[in-house]
């Protein structure tokens, strides 16, 4: 291996701890929340801001984030992201109060809104190369899926040893052992062509995506009937209306509306979208299904992931080795098919199945996971040019980002709509507002039938999820089947397969 390839990989290698991180930082808050309530003094309202600050931020900023990569330098955006992460990591560790906290959070949300599409605009400048930059996008990937599950894991073991804020101290070595490889490894690129920053768009794809994103998280916590998160709903869509028109009219737009032309870029944005889309519910209510039904910590909850991770790890090694023969058409439909037999089991779990069935089922996930992410990415990839890579690829995440909060609002509400009708007579508050809260009921009052009923609604109600979240994945595996065409394998000199597709 020649010097500047080693360099070229061990840089990948810093970008993808600090996905790591950013993928960590996402699910990592979910254990500490119960410690974070007593030592904060933190309100029912506070603690869901502990959430939605980061990613009513990381909606917010992620576009402009992207824009700026590309006029100044995505290096030097991506540097000053990663270090603003590290400080705003600490901000939330020794956070005194719980507008301290929220407002450490918005911090954190604004570094990952630019580390995110940043740290995936600089692989064309350091993979030139398409093979190259498929097996780099599917590492990219890789460590972001298993930041996501690893999260429970770690934060459970720390807040076994250590005080809630380590979950937020463990970011800040791997910060600064990626800001250091960022900064000697990693060249600068940015636009060839200079262009000013468009700030009617900023306002309007950031105030848009805002009121997108609060209206979803509030009718997540809520219920559908909630007028004001719909109102919220209502002024993103119009203001992000607003914005593609001004996007037409601009002498220097935000983002390039042609970029949707190319159908590379369009059917890898829907296929990554709809699997943000249906995998995002499965994340929140597996550990739950763990802790409560299964009875385990949140250690061992987050233990219970593993299977989930491996399977991730599998399916990412055989695409690597498959994609380039076959092509993105028959990857990312096996993906998908795989994706809706692992949620179609997992709709099949009963309150007796146990872990071994929730493992196999998991596993199976992981895999189609490990198919899907990585081709449809490189997909939508494949059509951006080194000049439109880092709005390009905020675009890209935007979508993903949108895709996984409206879809964690909508599987949220069937699973807690079919828990409700499930508890019959018990469906009343507080047992009525989450299996948690049932479950510490029943324990308090020692009525195994109620416990066995609150169990068996939550069971009913996750099931219903799934199918839902299977639905769409079947849905996916049709249109990967149908729409995308790619070539099954390519001779020295043609073009990556993976890249070689077209509306059918």
């Amino acid at each position: 291996m020649k010097a500047s390839d080693s360099r070229r990989w061990l840089a990948l290698g810093a970008l993808a701890i600090a996905m790591l991180t950013i993928g960590l930082d996402i699910t990592v808050l979910t254990v500490a929340l119960p410690t974070m309530a007593v030592d904060l003094d933190a309100s029912t309202s506070a603690l869901q801001w502990f959430s939605s600050a980061y990613t009513l931020a990381l909606a917010a900023v992620m576009l402009p984030a992207g824009a700026l990569g590309d006029r100044y330098g995505r290096k030097k955006i991506l540097l000053a992201a990663l270090l603003l992460f590290g400080i705003a990591s600490i901000a939330c560790a020794f956070a005194q109060t719980s507008g301290q906290l929220i407002a450490a959070r918005a911090l954190l949300g604004i570094a990952a809104a630019a580390t995110v599409p940043l740290s995936m605009a600089v692989l064309p400048s350091l993979f030139p190369d398409p093979d190259a930059r498929q097996r780099a996008l599917t590492i990219w990937i890789t460590s972001t899926a298993i930041g996501v599950p690893l999260g429970p894991i770690v934060g459970g073991w720390l807040l076994q040893h250590y005080w809630w804020g380590s979950v937020f101290l463990i970011n800040v070595p791997m910060v600064i052992v990626g800001a250091i490889a960022v900064a000697l490894l990693v060249p600068e690129s940015r636009s060839g062509t200079v262009r000013r920053i468009d700030l009617p768009g900023v306002v309007l794809s950031s105030v848009g995506m805002l009121g997108l994103t609060y209206g979803f998280i509030r009718i997540g916590e809520r219920d559908w009937g909630h007028r004001p998160a719909w109102l919220a709903v209502a002024a993103g869509v119009a203001l992000l209306a607003a914005f593609l028109l001004w996007q037409r009219r601009a002498a220097t737009p935000l983002i390039d509306l042609a970029l949707f032309a190319g159908p590379g870029f369009r059917w890898g944005t829907v296929y990554l979208i709809l699997a943000n889309f249906a995998m995002f519910g499965m994340f929140f209510t597996v550990p739950q299904y763990s802790q409560s039904v299964l009875g385990v910590d949140t250690l061992g909850s987050g233990l219970q992931l593993l299977p989930l991770i491996g399977g991730v790890v599998i399916g990412t090694r055989i695409n690597d080795v498959v994609l380039p023969r076959l092509g993105a058409k028959v990857v990312l439909t096996v993906g998908f098919g795989l994706l809706t037999v692992g949620l179609g089991l997992g709709g099949l779990t009963t309150i007796d199945s146990g872990f071994p069935y929730t493992a196999v089922w998991t596993t199976v996930l992981g895999i189609g996971m490990g198919f899907v992410m990585p081709s449809a990415m490189g997909l939508a990839m494949g059509e951006l040019d080194e000049d439109r890579s880092g709005s390009g690829s905020a675009l890209l995440q935007a979508l993903r980002q949108a895709g996984g909060t409206i879809g964690v609002a909508v599987l949220g509400t069937v699973l807690a709509t079919q828990y409700r009708s499930d508890l019959g007579a018990l469906n009343r508050p507080p047992i009525s507002e989450g299996v948690n809260v049932g479950v510490a009921v029943a324990d308090e009052l020692r009525d195994p039938a109620m416990l066995e009923q609150v169990r068996s609604a939550f069971v009913g109600g996750m099931s219903a999820m799934l199918w839902v979240s299977a639905g769409i994945c079947l849905g996916a595996t049709v249109l990967a089947a149908v729409v995308t065409r790619s070539r099954a394998a390519r001779s020295p000199g043609e073009s990556d397969p993976a890249q070689s597709v077209h509306a059918g």
